[in-house]
């Protein structure tokens, strides 16, 4: 009897609690749903929140690389600032050389006339060797100071040549054929010029010489004795001998 009641009370105990369980659970589930719908939201949020950071990261790093390419540009910047400096000063010194070059041309021009003039008038007054092919020089040199496509800088040098050649004619030796008139005659005779210190000729047929008389202005005869050094001075400045001492006479100074 006494088992019965227990057994009773235990069972009724156990309904109590277990109605008192589904009334806690279903009194509890707004609130676990809640929380759950917290948790989800605390979720996005923390997603939202690294995105976020992920994206404040890239950039700052952004902003870091940036920075130094607006370093590297400013320092960039001031070289070039200095190149244009230069460069302005150097076009200044130019547009300077230009005016500069400018007055010298004008001036140079009249001096090279002048200096072709006085070159055709020492010419003319030389010993008279090589006549045409100084004549064509000269005449050269006239017609490149007419013309308007070659650079002063060209025509100075053109000129300046000319004066060296005729420096160089004094301190060498030359032989050439050409004509001239021989006892009323004209032949064909060898030219030996030695500096200008002489012109003499000698006929083909080594029979006849004739030395430059400056003060007749004028070739003159000169004795057959003269004739073998005369002869051998035009083979060594043919280069056919060797140099060698020569007994030769002096009209030409």
């Amino acid at each position: 009897m006494f088992t019965t009641k227990f057994s009773r009370k235990v069972l009724v105990t156990a309904l109590v609690g277990c109605s008192l369980t589904a009334v806690a659970n279903e009194q509890l589930k707004p609130v676990i749903d809640s929380a759950s719908k917290i948790n989800q939201s605390a979720q996005k949020s923390q997603t939202k929140i690294d995105k976020i950071a992920d994206t404040m990261q890239g950039r700052l790093q952004q902003f870091k690389t940036v920075n130094k390419e607006i370093d590297g540009l400013t320092i960039y910047n001031k070289q070039l600032e200095k190149q244009i400096a230069n460069q302005l000063l150097e076009m200044e010194n130019i547009n300077v050389s230009i005016d500069q070059v400018s007055v010298i041309e004008r001036q140079i021009t009249p001096l090279m006339l002048k200096m072709i003039t006085s070159l055709e008038q020492f010419v003319a007054l030389d010993v008279p060797f090589l006549p045409k092919e100084r004549a064509n020089r000269l005449a050269s040199l006239k017609e490149l100071m007419d013309r308007a496509d070659v650079a002063s800088s060209e025509k100075f040098r053109r000129v300046l040549e000319a004066y060296q050649i005729e420096v160089d004619y004094g301190r060498t030796i030359e032989s050439y054929t050409g004509l001239i008139d021989v006892d009323g005659q004209e032949r064909e005779v060898d030219f030996l010029r030695i500096g200008r210190l002489d012109l003499i000729y000698l006929t083909k047929d080594g029979k006849k010489a004739g030395i430059w008389n400056t003060e007749a202005s004028n070739f003159e005869r000169l004795p057959d004795s003269n004739i073998s050094q005369i002869n051998k001075a035009i083979r060594i400045a043919k280069k056919q001998l060797a140099p060698d001492m020569l007994t030769l006479p002096v009209k030409a100074v």
